[in-house]
C-alpha cells in the first residue's frame, strides 16, 4: 500500500513539474527566465514546485487599472493632456516611448525640487503633512516602528485630529515586520490604513513575489513626493552597519501631482475596492517654473515591459551622456545592449552603484554584468561614503529622473514602481550637480571578474542564475 502511494506521489510530482515547466516556457517574460524555470522544475521538482507557485508568475493578473476601464477617466485624461500640452519643440526628446510606458501624457506647468538624503526629505514631507488642509495620501514599501516611523505616525495622527483625511498604504512584504499595533494606533486616531491581513492582493494569489515598491506622499492634490526613501531609521543614516545613507527624493508641484495621485488611487482601489476619484482634488494648478514632466508608473499588471522600455528609451535618446544611479544592477539583455550601444556611439555612459551590499545575492550578480558593459566603454563607479540607494538618471540636458525603479529585473518585471521624469534643462543641471558630488565619493571599478576575490569570482555567476527573480 505504502509503495503504491509513494509511487503515485512521485508520479504526481513529476507530472506537475512537467506541466509547470511547459507553462513557464510559454509564459516567462524572458528566454533566460524560461530556461531557468524549466531546468529547475525538471532537475529538482520537490524544491522547484513550491518555489514556482510563489515566484513563477510573470503577470499580476486581476490588477485593475482604473484609467483603462473608466470612460470618464479616459475622457478626463484627454482634456488634461490638451490643457497641459508642452509647447511645441520644448521637449528635446521623442516622448512617445515614455508616454506609452506611463499610459499618461507629458504635461507642462510643473515644478520640482531635489531632496537629497533623509533629513531634507522628511523635513519637507513632515512640513507638507503639517500644512495639509484637506487630505494626505501616503504609500511606502517599508515602514518601521522606530524613531522615524513613530515620528511619521505622530504627524499623520496630528493631521487626522485636525480633521484632515489621512490614508496610508504599506506593502505587505516590505513591511512584514511592522507590528499590527502600529496600524491600530493610527486607526484609533482616525487614519485610514489598508489592512494587510484582509486586503486583496498577492498573499492570497501565490504572488508574494510581486511587491508595491512605490514611495509616495500627496497633500491636498497640490504637493507630491516621490523617490527612493522609505520610513525607517536606516534612511536617516542611523544604522551603524550602513552609516551614511545616500538617497534622493523629489518634491513636485503642478499637473504631475495629479498623475501621481491617479496612481495612488488605482493602488488604493486594488487594496480596498474603494473609489477615491470624486473625493480628491484634481486641480493641481501650474507652477511658475513651467517644467515639462511625466510620472511613469510601471508594474507586472502592464501588458508590455514598461520598466525596461523606460530605461531603454532614455538610453537610446542619449547623444552626449547618460548617467544612471541604482543600488542594484541586474538588467535584462535589452538594456545591456542599449548601454553598450550608447557607449560605442561615444556617449558618456556612467553607472553609479554601491560599494557595499545590502542584499548579497543581488550585489554579487551585478559583478557578472560589469565586464560586459565596461568592455564597451561604460564607466562603473562604486560609492564609498556609506550606502547608495538612490534611483536616478540623467540624459544629456534633456531628461532628469528620480523615483523608485532600480536597474534590475525585479523593478522591470515584478515590482510596482514609479519614476518622475522632468524634460527640463535647469532640472538636468541640478541632477548633474548632485551626481557629480556623488561621483566625487566613488572609486572607478577597473577590476575584471577574474581579478576579484574568490567569493566574488565564483559567487557572481551563481547569483546571476537567479537574475530573473532579483
Amino acid at each position: 500500500m505504502w509503495v503504491m502511494l509513494t509511487s503515485l506521489f512521485v508520479a504526481a510530482v513529476m507530472v506537475t513539474s512537467i506541466v509547470f515547466a511547459v507553462r513557464a516556457a510559454d509564459t516567462a517574460r524572458t528566454p533566460q527566465g524560461a530556461v531557468g524555470w524549466v531546468v529547475f522544475l525538471i532537475a529538482a521538482p520537490y524544491l522547484a514546485i513550491p518555489a514556482y507557485l510563489f515566484l513563477g508568475h510573470s503577470r499580476y493578473y486581476g490588477y485593475v487599472i482604473g484609467r483603462r476601464e473608466s470612460k470618464r477617466i479616459m475622457d478626463a485624461l484627454r482634456v488634461f493632456r490638451d490643457e497641459n500640452a508642452p509647447e511645441p519643440g520644448s521637449l528635446g526628446v521623442a516622448p512617445g516611448p515614455f508616454e506609452d510606458s506611463a499610459e499618461l501624457p507629458v504635461v507642462r506647468g510643473n515644478g520640482a525640487d531635489l531632496l537629497i538624503d533623509g533629513q531634507a526629505t522628511f523635513d519637507a514631507i513632515f512640513a507638507a503633512i503639517d500644512a495639509a488642509e484637506t487630505y494626505v495620501l501616503a504609500q511606502f514599501y517599508i515602514v518601521h516602528d522606530d524613531d522615524l516611523g513613530r515620528t511619521f505616525q505622530e504627524r499623520l495622527i496630528a493631521a487626522a485630529r485636525r480633521g484632515v483625511t489621512v490614508r496610508l498604504m504599506v506593502d505587505a512584504v516590505g513591511s512584514l515586520r511592522l507590528p499590527e499595533s502600529y496600524s491600530h494606533t493610527l486607526r484609533q486616531a482616525g487614519v485610514e490604513v489598508v489592512d494587510r491581513e484582509t486586503t486583496r492582493g498577492p498573499r492570497f494569489r501565490f504572488q508574494l513575489n510581486f511587491r508595491n515598491h512605490r514611495k509616495t506622499v500627496i497633500v491636498d492634490g497640490t504637493t507630491g513626493f516621490i523617490g527612493g526613501l522609505n520610513v525607517g531609521d536606516e534612511y536617516m543614516g542611523r544604522d551603524p552597519k550602513f552609516g551614511h545613507w545616500r538617497d534622493t527624493h523629489l518634491k513636485i508641484a503642478g499637473p504631475m501631482v495629479s498623475q501621481l495621485q491617479l496612481i495612488f488611487a488605482e493602488d488604493w482601489h486594488w487594496g480596498t475596492e474603494e473609489v477615491l476619484l470624486d473625493d480628491l482634488n484634481w486641480q493641481a494648478g501650474r507652477d511658475p517654473r513651467d517644467m515639462n514632466g511625466l510620472i511613469v508608473a510601471t508594474g507586472p499588471g502592464d501588458a508590455s515591459e514598461t520598466g525596461s522600455m523606460m530605461y531603454f528609451a532614455a538610453i537610446a535618446e542619449a547623444k552626449e551622456r547618460v548617467w544612471i544611479a541604482s543600488p542594484y544592477f541586474v538588467p535584462d539583455l535589452d538594456v545591456i545592449t542599449a548601454l553598450r550601444h550608447a557607449a560605442l556611439r561615444g556617449v558618456d555612459v556612467r553607472l553609479l552603484v554601491p560599494g557595499m551590499a545590502d542584499h548579497k545575492v543581488t550585489w554579487l550578480a551585478a559583478f557578472s554584468y560589469f565586464d560586459m558593459v565596461m568592455d564597451a566603454g561604460v564607466k562603473v563607479y562604486r560609492y564609498k561614503d556609506g550606502f547608495m540607494h538612490q534611483k536616478a538618471f540623467l540624459v544629456d540636458d534633456s531628461i532628469a529622473a528620480v523615483g523608485t525603479t532600480n536597474m534590475d529585473n525585479r523593478s522591470f518585471r515584478l515590482n510596482f514602481e514609479a519614476m518622475a521624469l522632468l524634460f527640463d534643462t535647469p532640472m538636468c543641471g541640478a541632477v548633474e550637480t548632485m551626481l557629480l558630488q556623488d561621483f566625487a565619493q566613488t572609486e572607478e571599478q577597473t577590476l575584471r571578474l577574474e581579478d576579484h576575490p574568490a567569493y566574488v569570482r565564483w559567487g557572481a555567476p551563481v547569483a546571476r542564475l537567479f537574475s530573473p527573480l532579483l
